[in-house]
């Protein structure tokens, strides 16, 4: 069912759960907030993908740099502009297949975001020990490839981000704030495409407006105050979530193919 003016308080009410749960988990871990939200809205259908996604973007956005607010931490660091550059190449090779995707064949891009979000999920899972040194530049730039076409096409260029950087020798702030900055970069960018090209919708402003409240006040409480369960808890129920929403898309997608 879709999420209109004027349309059902549930699903309203339901949309607004989303995005806390996905705002606090993407402002205490520094990823997950596109592939939790989008999870759910694809598993639910609540509303059409494409809106969601745009919408993401603005509720990415406003995250990212209200924490690098609050943190004080606005700074680019020499080692993740390999990332900057080769994702904003991505993010435009990947907003592109979106709209002809979203364009032809809807339940394919529903199919192919439920598996994206299963393979992620199944990555972040694993127990990753650290390096024993930084990856080399041309290691950077090839993940922020691939994160920028996922950015591009989902909003979500968190997974193979974070499974670099979080396996970096340096300090668990500087790989938050690290991911922060790129999010709230790639965000940017992938706006100044969509909005142009007339691909963002009267619903993915709707859904933004809605939503951002919740994300100026859940990222607040969350750069305040400490999470009360352990990362590997923590980690443990998103990816457990992203598993069953990504699951449950791509069998619904499956279904409606037939």
């Amino acid at each position: 069912m879709g999420l209109l003016a004027g349309g059902p308080l549930w699903t309203h009410v339901t949309f607004l759960v989303f995005v806390a749960g996905a705002v606090y988990a993407q402002a205490i871990t520094g990823f997950a907030l596109a592939l939790i939200l989008l999870g759910l809205i694809g598993a639910t259908n609540l509303v059409p993908l494409p809106d969601a996604v745009n919408a993401t973007t603005i509720l990415g956005f406003c995250t990212a740099w209200t924490f690098l607010y609050r943190r004080r931490a606005l700074r680019i660091e020499p080692v993740i502009v390999p990332i900057l550059v080769t994702s904003a190449v991505g993010i435009v090779v990947g907003a592109l297949l979106l709209m002809w995707l979203a364009g032809t064949a809807y339940e394919v891009l529903r199919l192919v975001l439920g598996v994206s979000i299963v393979a992620c999920a199944l990555s972040l899972w694993r127990a990753v020990r650290p390096l024993p040194s930084i990856s080399s530049p041309m290691v950077y730039a090839l993940t922020g490839g691939i994160a920028g076409l996922m950015a591009g096409m989902f909003s979500a260029s968190g997974p193979p981000l974070v499974y670099l950087l979080y396996r970096q020798p340096m300090p668990l702030a500087w790989i938050q704030q690290s991911l922060m900055v790129i999010f709230g970069l790639g965000t940017v960018l992938r706006l100044l495409i969509v909005l142009p090209s007339g691909q963002f919708s009267l619903l993915s402003l709707q859904l933004a407006l809605e939503a951002l409240p919740v994300v100026f006040f859940v990222t607040s409480y969350a750069a305040r105050h400490a999470s009360p369960l352990s990362p590997e808890l923590l980690k443990a129920l998103i990816c457990a979530l992203l598993i069953g929403s990504g699951v449950s898309m791509g069998i619904s997608a499956l279904i409606a193919m037939r």
